[in-house]
């Protein structure tokens, strides 16, 4: 039998990366199995430039880094702004390099790991005979309402008629009384359908069913309905997450040094948790919007203000270019935010999220509800304030709010006023309450990926699969 060989190629994206990094490590850690894992040249400099990934991954030989490019100019920034230039660079640079590599490797993959965007992997993985298994880095109940889109299309639920973004959602299989309008992915708000952002999602939802299964890093206990709404598309789905316990429980119990580890393609602030071990437990909300998200200087100002007003002790991280129209080093700031922040917050460039968010200090999470931060806030029991800023994050926001009840959703707001009261609401007034709900969310998470748990199950049964090309 040939040795399994696996070519996984992320959406060259922060999330989407670690995600399909964490995966891969799993993966090597069953030595029978080789694995080949594309980068785009971009991101690649950038994670060797701030990361130990090539010394982290000398200990697997059978594991290889490759790259391509993604036919997009070096100094664009990649911000959320640029993210369908950066699938179509895939789309028209990278993807006949990558089906090269699928049809003449010297040792031919038997399995593709793609992202569930590239739409282009099905007719390779059909043409060299392959099995392809699409990871969708984003959360089920996200990808579900991706799914949706061509029947709220006809049913007219899509565009809006109206201005009433609280409008229930009925199109949703699933969804009934939970889903408003403006809880839908940030493209469903178009007057246009012809755009393409709509006509890729509906494309992904036409392909992804095409492959031999679908991984998700989720689990059961937090999405089991959506995922038996999935198992009615594709009967083969593999979730496995959280992904980064997953990764930490697999290490321990081999007795493998399980020390932090980073996948981030920014340079990470460690002073952070220098500050963070003077402040007392739970008393410090963390701020961040991601990797992508950015926010006006208008918007901006109303964070401060808020986070000040609210007399909450506060780390903030604020991303080179994530604050769009305001100078370097915080210039024309007034000068009683600067004077309060000096006082209770610390402002960051990039934190080592995993690490802060399972800092005893840490008793609230202001986040812009991207799936990786959602996901390591739930498994630290840290109750979340969502600020949406586009595509899945939406629907995330309005699960972490109004199913699972692990905070307050904050989308389409952003006035100081609103921003104090959130903050004083999770921090103080129904901390305990919040904190009760987070751990027992934990919990469920940390079972999951334990011994006998449904991740832990699904992950070993993706391992089988692929020894066994029973895929």
């Amino acid at each position: 039998m040939a040795v399994p060989h696996v070519l996984i190629f992320p959406l060259p994206l922060q999330g989407p990366l670690n995600c399909m990094l964490k995966l891969a490590e799993l993966l090597c850690l069953h030595k029978e199995i080789h694995i080949t894992f594309i980068n785009t040249e971009y991101i690649h400099q950038r994670l060797m430039n701030y990361t130990d990934v090539l010394i982290r991954f000398e200990k697997y030989p059978n594991f290889k880094f490759v790259t391509v490019p993604d036919g997009i100019p070096e100094d664009n920034q990649r911000n959320g702004e640029q993210v369908g230039k950066i699938i179509e660079g895939v789309e028209k640079v990278s993807s006949p390099l990558f089906r090269e590599m699928v049809m003449t490797t010297t040792c031919a993959p038997t399995c593709l790991i793609v992202d569930g965007i590239f739409t282009f992997a099905v007719d390779i993985a059909k043409e060299a005979k392959i099995p392809l298994l699409y990871f969708d880095t984003i959360s089920p109940c996200s990808l579900w309402t991706y799914l949706a889109v061509p029947k709220l299309i006809e049913d007219g639920e899509i565009p809006f008629k109206g201005n009433d973004l609280d409008a229930l959602v009925n199109g949703v299989a699933g969804m009934e009384g939970v889903m408003r309008r403006r809880d839908l992915p940030s493209f469903c708000r178009t007057p246009d359908l012809d755009i393409p952002i709509i006509k890729l999602v509906i494309k992904e939802g036409k392909h992804i069913v095409q492959a031999q299964g679908l991984i998700f890093n989720t689990f059961e206990a937090l999405e089991g309905p959506i995922l038996s709404q999935f198992r009615a598309l594709c009967p083969n789905i593999y979730a496995i997450g959280p992904l980064h316990t997953q990764m930490k429980a697999k290490l321990s119990s081999r007795y493998l040094p399980n020390t932090p580890t980073s996948n981030s393609i920014w340079k990470e602030d460690m002073s952070c948790i220098d500050w963070l071990n003077k402040q007392p437990n739970k008393s410090v909300l963390f701020v961040s919007i991601g990797s992508l998200a950015t926010m006006s200087k208008a918007q901006f100002l109303e964070f401060w203000y808020g986070l000040v007003n609210s007399k909450t002790r506060f780390l903030w991280v604020q991303r080179p270019g994530s604050i769009i129209g305001l100078e370097d080093d915080n210039n024309n700031v007034p000068m009683e935010l600067v004077k309060s922040t000096k006082e209770r917050g610390c402002i960051i460039s990039w934190a080592p999220q995993e690490e802060v968010l399972a800092h005893p200090s840490i008793g609230g999470f202001l986040t812009h509800s991207g799936w990786n931060s959602t996901l390591e806030s739930i498994v630290e029991g840290v109750p979340m304030i969502c600020w949406p800023y586009f595509v899945d994050q939406q629907v995330n926001s309005r699960y972490v709010g109004e199913v699972w009840k692990l905070g307050i959703d904050m989308k389409d707001v952003c006035d100081r006023a609103t921003i104090e009261r959130m903050v004083i609401q999770v921090m103080d007034v129904k901390k305990i309450e919040f904190l009760e709900k987070a751990k027992h969310m934990k919990d469920l998470a940390i079972k999951s990926v334990g011994e006998g748990g449904s991740s832990y199950q699904d992950l070993d049964r993706l391992i089988e699969d692929i020894r066994l090309m029973r895929i």
